[in-house]
């Protein structure tokens, strides 16, 4: 255990997938980052560049934190609106051997299968580092669901079938990767035994924190006699996360007679489908800081449909804003809301009647508000992190 009184605080060289972009991996890792600086624990960053300035330089140290920041090729190809893969990385190799060796870390912790993903393997192997990974996007579920241009074309029992295969085929090359760590990471309990088994390897809980003093209900605008519904979303907007399903859930309310506002926080590809499918909708762009927390807490419900995330910051902010979450059996945001309680836990067909359940329930409705903050009070990032640290091994 590394935070034990005679031993010292461990080195750790971070190459995380994404820093600066709007999703889970990067949130959680500006956070780890922001842990390291309060408990001054030396940490080397090694990610891409802010996409606005995409600049290639080592930062100045921020406390315990330096960062290499390395600017992106116009070869660089757009995974989503704001994540890339560049297959010209390679030509950083110098530099990153010379900013890693002169770090001299006793643990590098990689978060994928990113270009400083396999960087990040390659130093650990090069210098004889233990090497730690976390898992913190469900790219084989990714993979087939973004199928969906071919299997369109097929049979239903086809398109299962191809899409399977192909979730099957990346999880298991995902799985060579994620082998050479000593130790992994995961966010729910699900994906740890899911990893155990693919890699061999022992496998611990990093789940996700949240800001309680951003995200609170004392953000909320609207006025306390605000009568109106508003259902929220805050995500990417793309195929994985499900939101085809809001525009079914907006038609089957209306036909109950509920006329929901939708506010929707994001961007990605889905962004024209939604903006022309739901009735009335403001469709917001991506929010910060209490302009986000401001959205959050003007809410009724959250409704997050996904089925492919691992854990859902997103649903733990929305808790910590005093708005239940409605959220599939499937993934990460299962573990995160307690049915009936902080939100309901309900197949896609059923998130229509959820709502309007709730909404013939204002009692039940309120006290959900008030769980779903309890709730959140208890996340914190610092328990997170020191965990996961706890867990490393040890440099021999």
């Amino acid at each position: 255990m590394w935070f034990a009184s005679d031993t010292p605080k461990p080195r750790i060289a971070y190459f995380p997938d994404s820093f600066h972009e709007v999703n889970g991996v990067a949130h959680t890792s500006r956070n780890f980052a922001a842990w390291a600086r309060r408990n001054d624990v030396p940490m080397l960053c090694v990610r891409a560049a802010d996409p606005k300035k995409n600049k290639t330089h080592v930062c100045e140290p921020d406390g315990s934190v330096t960062a290499l920041e390395l600017g992106r090729s116009p070869l660089a190809v757009q995974l989503e609106q704001d994540l890339y893969f560049d297959p010209l990385f390679f030509r950083y190799s110098y530099l990153i051997s010379e900013t890693v060796r002169n770090f001299r870390p006793d643990i590098i912790h990689i978060t994928g299968p990113s270009e400083l993903g396999f960087f990040g393997l390659y130093f650990a192997w090069k210098l004889q580092i233990p090497m730690v990974a976390s898992w913190h996007t469900n790219v084989h579920e990714y993979a087939a669901r973004r199928l969906g241009w071919l299997s369109n074309r097929f049979s239903a029992a086809t398109a299962m079938r191809l899409e399977d295969s192909v979730e099957g085929i990346t999880l298991k090359g995902t799985g060579l990767l994620y082998r050479y760590a000593k130790v992994l990471y995961a966010p729910n309990p699900g994906l740890c035994t899911l990893l155990e088994s693919e890699t061999g390897r022992p496998c611990h809980l990093m789940q996700r924190g949240v800001e309680t003093d951003t995200f609170t209900p004392a953000k909320r605008t609207r006025p306390a006699n605000d009568n109106e519904l508003i259902l929220g979303f805050v995500g990417r907007l793309s195929v994985e996360k499900n939101v085809a399903l809001l525009p079914r859930i907006d038609a089957a309310l209306r036909s109950r007679g509920i006329h929901p506002k939708w506010l929707i926080v994001g961007h990605g590809a889905e962004e024209e489908m939604l903006r022309s499918s739901l009735k009335d909708v403001t469709m917001a762009g991506v929010l910060r800081g209490e302009a986000l927390a401001e959205a959050y807490a003007n809410m009724n419900l959250f409704i997050f449909p996904s089925h492919t995330d691992t854990f859902g910051n997103v649903v733990l902010e929305a808790l910590a804003s005093g708005v239940p979450a409605i959220v599939t059996p499937n993934g990460g945001p299962a573990t995160i809301v307690t049915d009936n309680l902080t939100g309901r836990i309900v197949p896609d067909e059923d998130f229509a009647t959820a709502i309007a359940a709730l909404l013939a329930d204002p009692a039940h409705l309120e006290s959900m508000r008030h769980a779903a903050r309890t709730h959140a009070l208890q996340c914190s990032w610092d328990a997170v992190f020191t965990r996961v640290v706890e867990a490393y091994p040890s440099r021999s």
